[in-house]
C-alpha cells in the first residue's frame, strides 16, 4: 500500500471534481505559474489514490508541466457502484480515456499519461483503445504480465476476505499482518489515519475486480511496442509486485526510456520523489 510522505497540497494545487462524459471523479490538479509545456495524468495503483503523487505535484508544476492525480471510479473519494462490472479493466480504461479529454478540451493537445503499478495495466489498455489519445505514456513500477506468485497468493486472500468480511474488518485484519516497519510510530502525523479512511472510502468490488486482474493480466508488451508511442518505463531498485529484471526485458522489448531510481522500492512517486520528478519531465521535455 503506498504511503503519501504528507497530505498538504501546494500552492496552486486545487482539489476538486473532474466533470467527464463518464461521470466526476476526485482529483489534485497543480498548474505552474506561466503556460504549460503540456498535461499530465496520474494513475494510481491497487488501493491507492490521487494522494499517492501528491509529493510530485510541485516539482512537476514547477518544470512547466499541469499535473492531474486522479482517482480511479470507485477510490477513495471518486464514487462507484457496488457491481463488479463497472469495474472490468477496458471500463476503466474508457474512463482514463474520458479524463484525458475533459483535461484536453481547452489546448487540444493530447495528455502524458502515467500509471503506476495496477494503474500502468490500466494506462497501457487505455493506449491501446486510443493511442492517439496521449501524447506519451509512463509505465511506473508496473510490468509486462500478472504480478508475482507471491503477491498473487496475497491477492487471493485479499480477495476471499472481502467476499465475506466488511471493510473495517479487514483493514483491522490486514494491520495485525502488517511487519514492524509499517507500525504508526514510523508513519508521518495525520498519515496513518488517512490510510485508514482511504481504505474504507474504496468500493470492495473495485479491489475484488482490480486484484483479479492484477493476479491474470496477460501479456501484451508487443501490442504495446506495435504502436510505436513514445514510452518512458520507471521503477524503483527493488519490487515486490514484478521483479526488476522483467520490467528491465519490457523496456527492452518497448525500446523504452528506462530509468531506475535509486534508493527507492515499489513507489518510487512516494519514496524519492524528486528524483523521479527529474526523470518524469526530462522525458516529456524530450516528447515535446
Amino acid at each position: 500500500m503506498s504511503r503519501p510522505p504528507f497530505l498538504t497540497l501546494p500552492a496552486g494545487a486545487r482539489a476538486y471534481r473532474l466533470r467527464t462524459a463518464r461521470g466526476e471523479f476526485a482529483v489534485h490538479d497543480a498548474r505552474p505559474a506561466s503556460a504549460a509545456r503540456g498535461t499530465v495524468l496520474l494513475v494510481p495503483g491497487f488501493t491507492g489514490s490521487k494522494e499517492d503523487f501528491i509529493a510530485l505535484l510541485e516539482p512537476l508544476s514547477s518544470a512547466g508541466f499541469r499535473a492531474v492525480a486522479i482517482d480511479g471510479r470507485g477510490q477513495h473519494e471518486s464514487p462507484g457502484p457496488r457491481k463488479e462490472a463497472v469495474y472490468a479493466q477496458d471500463e476503466l480504461a474508457q474512463d482514463l480515456l474520458a479524463q484525458a479529454t475533459a483535461l484536453s478540451a481547452a489546448t487540444e493537445d493530447p495528455v502524458h499519461l502515467l500509471g503506476h503499478s495496477l494503474g500502468g495495466l490500466i494506462a497501457r489498455a487505455a493506449v491501446l483503445r486510443d493511442p492517439g489519445a496521449f501524447a506519451s505514456l509512463t509505465i511506473m513500477s508496473s510490468g509486462p504480465a500478472a504480478i508475482s506468485a507471491p503477491q498473487c497468493a496475497r491477492i487471493k486472500l485479499l480477495i476471499d476476505a472481502l467476499t465475506v468480511m466488511d471493510m473495517e474488518s479487514v483493514w483491522q485484519a490486514m494491520r495485525e499482518l502488517d511487519p514492524p516497519e509499517a507500525a504508526d510510530a514510523a508513519t508521518p502525523p495525520g498519515v496513518a489515519e488517512f490510510l485508514h479512511q482511504r481504505w474504507l472510502g474504496t468500493v470492495p468490488e473495485q479491489l475484488i475486480v482490480t486484484g483479479r486482474q492484477l493476479a491474470a493480466e496477460p501479456d501484451r508488451v508487443d501490442e504495446l511496442a506495435a504502436l510505436r508511442l513514445r514510452t518512458h518505463v520507471l521503477s524503483g531498485e527493488s519490487d515486490y509486485a514484478w521483479p526488476v529484471p522483467l520490467i528491465d526485458e519490457m523496456a527492452g522489448r518497448l525500446a523504452a526510456r528506462r530509468t531506475v531510481i535509486e534508493g527507492a522500492g515499489h513507489s518510487p512517486n512516494t519514496e524519492r520523489a524528486h528524483p523521479t520528478a527529474d526523470a518524469l519531465t526530462a522525458f516529456w521535455r524530450d516528447v515535446g
